[in-house]
């Protein structure tokens, strides 16, 4: 039952359903970046016919003061009728919430009827006049100054015995109260999250390199001018840390290494330490504090590798033997993936007895480089690991450093993909490097952009990596490559580029394998930033940074080319509109048109520019020709020049 205690009121009979977005009802948080606009929206309804209004107010978590914005009714239906609102977040990185208000507006109720039952001819509102005087009295209690003066002498109006219907449907009267509300019998809706991030979490781009290839940390170093010019924001490297001597694995991953194969840099761990220790050869933590201030000094980011794993020679195995897993005969098994093998390496084990230890030594791991100005970490195979370790470590530095961004190394199941951007990840790789048709790129795309799947997860497309040399690549060959790596830089607004990308390496170890022949990660190559590629990488580097609506995926939306071999899209971000078309056909040429919709919202007639050529051609609503020649022209960046 009820309480019948006159001093409480009775439950508000407004309900507040459906508020979003949301991710698994509110488990998580959606993610948004500094200086992201929010669209929310939610149900709000009550029985009855009484006018309601409605508010969403937001904060970063632990303020005292709750920021507001209003909500409009945008769409009834059956089940109620959807409220909306937007709110622009402010560069304060971390948690946020918000949540949904409302009340009944009882002055726009009074007032609607009054105004009813006056344009329907009834002469005596003297009752209903008399029940506003109330209305008004309660809601100058909310009201200060003018606002004040302005309702108390509108209720002294009605009060008198000549009152007048023009009083209640005074324009500027409902003015002041809509300013100033009385919220009668206010609902309030459940506290939901927002993470808020760095721009880099949602936008960037990336270079992988191997230090040693570039003569070590301070070659490195070097190599930073050269990456700003091309418009790289983020500088990721293996792990640079000792490496192990037992198993060492030889070039191209043989089980015997030579006296001078340097071994897998994710073979962590000698007599010269762990985790937290720099390979001698590379240099020295000074090094690493000199290169991450020269990538500073060019608005850079230096994202180093986490690999939980260990060679035989990390320190850990004697210092804490219980952190790893060990057969009935006492034997370590070593890492596989089946059908890869990794004697050389070993992993801890999450379920050990003193689980507690591990994670906070991995957590000082990271916390220690966080010191040293490492704010990006690509993590190596998070999906065999723990989800509520990540969930617990990522918050832990969150707590911290907010602008710490991890990347998700894992190519895996989908819903593990997306269960470990739901607990912390603020990046992930994708399948991208697998999607090559026009249809695959389309259905993956779209779900990433459309599907509920862009509140959480945020894809960066890397066009290859160290462990995958795609097929598409190895059987194209050069042509293949400026194909890639336009569908990269455009379809995800952050994309990457291991180094020999620019060069067209393409030589497999063996036939159906994605492995390198002479593989970076067992030898160390000779490095230039000279590649053929570098100027078109460079120009699209450019055209990101210059085009907003490159910066985002949510508004992406294909076209149609009556063409399978060419795939077309439009990106749209306020007054800034770009389309791009790309041949996948890396052996022939195609032609087709590209339809432009008329509710793309730009004329009839109009200029593009693209962006890789600086060519303008006249387009228009309907089918565009466009032919596109492999070796000579993968695609068009084609801006819409709407002035």
């Amino acid at each position: 039952m009820p309480s019948t205690t006159s001093s409480q009121s009775p439950p508000s009979r407004i309900r507040i359903e459906r508020p979003g977005p949301v991710v698994d009802g509110g488990r998580y948080p959606i993610k948004r970046t500094a200086g992201d606009v929010v669209h929310v929206g939610a149900d709000v309804f009550r029985d009855g016919h009484d006018t309601l209004r409605a508010v969403a107010r937001y904060r970063p978590e632990g303020d005292r003061r709750w920021r507001e914005v209003p909500m409009l009714p945008v769409d009834a239906h059956e089940d109620g009728v959807r409220w909306e609102g937007t709110f622009g977040l402010d560069d304060t990185l971390g948690m946020w919430e918000w949540q949904v208000l409302a009340w009944v507006d009882r002055f726009a109720t009074w007032r609607h009827e009054i105004d009813r039952k006056h344009a329907a001819g009834q002469e005596d509102l003297s009752g209903e006049l008399s029940e506003g005087v109330l209305v008004l009295r309660d809601a100058a209690k909310n009201a200060k100054g003018e606002a004040r003066r302005r309702i108390e002498e509108a209720a002294d109006a009605l009060e008198r015995p000549d009152a007048s219907v023009t009083v209640a449907l005074d324009p500027d009267l409902a003015a002041v109260l809509t300013d100033h509300p009385d919220r009668a019998e206010q609902a309030v809706g459940d506290v939901l999250r927002i993470q808020v991030d760095p721009v880099l979490a949602r936008f960037g781009s990336w270079y992988e390199l191997f230090p040693r290839s570039f003569g070590g940390l301070k070659g490195t170093k070097d190599q930073v001018p050269k990456l700003a010019e091309l418009g790289f924001d983020v500088l990721y490297v293996p792990p640079i840390h000792p490496i192990g001597l037992k198993n060492r694995k030889g070039r191209n991953n043989t089980l015997v290494a030579g006296p001078d194969d340097p071994g897998s840099p994710y073979a962590i761990g000698s007599e010269d330490g762990g985790h937290t220790a720099v390979h001698p050869e590379l240099g020295t933590i000074e090094d690493v504090d000199a290169l991450v201030a020269e990538l500073d000094r060019y608005g850079m980011k230096f994202a180093l590798d986490f690999a939980i794993q260990c060679s035989a020679d990390h320190p850990w195995l004697t210092e804490h033997p219980e952190w790893f897993n060990r057969r009935p005969d006492g034997t370590l098994k070593y890492a596989e993936n089946p059908p890869k093998k990794y004697q050389d390496i070993y992993n801890v084990d999450f379920a050990c007895e003193d689980w507690q230890g591990l994670w906070q030594a991995l957590l000082d791991v990271v916390r220690f480089w966080v010191d040293h100005g490492v704010r990006v970490f690509r993590v190596d195979n998070p999906h065999t690991k723990p989800l509520p370790f990540w969930e617990w470590m990522i918050g832990e530095i969150r707590k911290t450093d907010p602008d710490v961004i991890f990347l998700a190394e894992a190519f895996t199941r989908r819903r593990v993909m997306q269960a470990l951007a739901k607990v912390g990840f603020q990046q992930s790789y994708t399948y991208f490097t697998w999607k090559n048709s026009s249809w695959d790129l389309k259905e993956y795309f779209s779900e990433l952009a459309h599907s509920g799947e862009e509140e959480y997860f945020r894809p960066n497309a890397f066009v290859n990596t160290p462990d995958i040399l795609p097929e598409y690549l190895q059987v194209g060959g050069p042509n293949a490559f400026p194909v890639r790596a336009i569908l990269a830089a455009t379809l995800s607004p952050s994309w990457g580029v291991y180094s020999g990308f620019e060069n067209f390496e393409h030589t497999a170890v063996k036939p159906h394998s994605e492995e390198y022949l002479d593989s970076e990660k067992y030898e160390a190559h000779d490095r230039r930033l000279d590649g053929p590629l570098l100027p078109l990488i460079g120009t699209l580097n450019r055209a990101r940074r210059d085009n907003v609506a490159l910066q985002h995926l949510g508004d992406l939306r294909f076209l149609e080319t009556h063409n399978e071999a060419l795939i077309a899209y439009a990106k749209r971000r306020g007054d800034n509109v770009v389309i791009t078309v790309v041949n996948i056909d890396f052996e022939h040429a195609q032609e087709g048109l590209v339809e432009i919709p008329n509710d793309l919202g730009f004329p009839e007639s109009f200029t593009v520019t693209d962006l890789l050529s600086v060519e303008r051609f006249d387009w228009h609503h309907g089918g565009n020709y466009v032919r596109l020649v492999p070796g000579e022209r993968a695609g068009h960046v084609l801006r819409v020049d709407t002035r």
